[in-house]
């Protein structure tokens, strides 16, 4: 499936509540970011997101820290490794298809993830300890 009919099926509403998981998330993300530039294309997937929680009767499964989070990170990614496909990004970043214990828990603490602020707006890492260098090369 090409990145225009991923996100065309998840914009258009085909994509079931149910099936939709974590690698589907890091998935549609690619395809935005593939299609339009960072800014508009992070505009569209948080829009798609909380169109898509709300559509399932459940809005308050979008968090934007996470989203935002892990959609620059994909960013970063692609641009270090000069995008590619999707095949290529998965083998070559399989640390972003992890959800519990994901890469996330090297930049935030769990207390802060779960907290309303971080769900409402997005927060900035709050581990003093991560290494950036390290998470970049899919270390």
């Amino acid at each position: 499936m090409t990145e225009d009919e991923i996100i065309a099926r998840f914009e258009t509403g085909e994509v079931p509540c149910e099936g939709f998981h974590h690698i589907d998330h890091v998935r549609l993300a690619f395809a935005y970011l593939s299609r339009h530039p960072a800014l508009p294309a992070l505009d569209r997937f948080t829009g798609a997101l909380r169109h898509f929680a709300g559509s399932c009767g459940k809005p308050q499964l979008y968090h934007e820290t996470i989203t935002h989070a892990y959609f620059f990170l994909i960013r970063e990614r692609m641009a270090r490794a000069g995008a590619g496909d999707w095949e290529e990004f998965v083998r070559g970043n399989p640390d972003l298809l992890t959800w519990k214990d994901g890469i996330l828990s090297r930049y935030y603490n769990q207390a802060t993830l779960e907290s309303d602020l971080a769900r409402r707006i997005f927060l900035l890492p709050d581990k003093a300890n991560f290494n950036p260098d390290e998470s970049s090369r899919g270390v």
